[in-house]
């Protein structure tokens, strides 16, 4: 069966309660009088609540309203946020700066909205000490604990250890934050022409990843 609805003289009913072009209670009228207004209007007749007795139809604009529509759920589908896990790899004796960048890259997931998987890779005899992978989870987990939080406790998979953290930010309101920083940015190089090309460029480039796996091996 077909998801339109029923408009103008599709509509076989006696009687229908009527609501206005302006969403106004015009009331319970024969179907003939409905039509009629619907011309006088310029407008269609539309069949919005077909199950209610009588039938409750609307007069608008149908083609306008179909248009309208679409569109809405067009922008809808673009601005759906998809579940993205990205993956970071450290080795257990990490030195400092490696943990800095690494720490780094899982901070600039989190506030896109994105879960991390934070894998430690044991290697030789460093599998006989896995205290150390979890002592470097925690550490990590402290130390962005202001933008994610421990969403699966670190445990031994084969040779490796495995800590996932999820942010406490949804990635619908880290994408709407960095478009708003977008178009600060577009509206502040306006303002200020003098600013070189290639500061313009990096400002109009959003990180907009698609759901994919991210890794990283230190």
């Amino acid at each position: 069966m077909s998801a339109e609805p029923r408009i103008n003289d599709r509509i076989r009913v006696p009687e229908v309660r009527l609501v206005g072009p302006s969403g106004e209670q015009v009331g319970i009228v024969p179907l003939a009088k409905a039509l009629e207004l619907a011309q006088e209007y310029d407008l269609d007749l539309v069949e919005v609540a077909a199950n209610a007795r009588p039938p409750v139809c609307k007069l608008m604009d149908y083609g306008k309203f179909k248009y309208e529509s679409a569109m809405k759920a067009r922008e809808a589908r673009k601005n759906q946020a998809h579940t993205v896990i990205k993956e970071m790899k450290l080795r257990p004796k990490i030195d400092p700066h490696d943990y800095d960048t690494k720490k780094g890259h899982v901070v600039r997931f989190l506030k896109q909205g994105d879960k991390v998987k934070i894998t430690i890779m044991f290697r030789g005899r460093e599998q006989s000490r896995p205290e150390l992978g979890y002592r470097l989870l925690q550490r990590l987990a402290e130390d962005v604990q202001d933008l994610g939080f421990v969403e699966s406790n670190p445990k031994q998979d084969g040779r490796n250890m495995i800590m996932v953290l999820g942010p406490h930010k949804k990635k619908t309101e880290a994408m709407a934050e960095a478009r708003q920083a977008q178009e600060a940015r577009k509206a502040e190089a306006k303002a200020n022409p003098g600013r070189s090309q290639n500061a313009a460029d990096a400002d109009s480039a959003v990180d907009t990843e698609a759901p994919a796996e991210a890794s990283a091996e230190a």
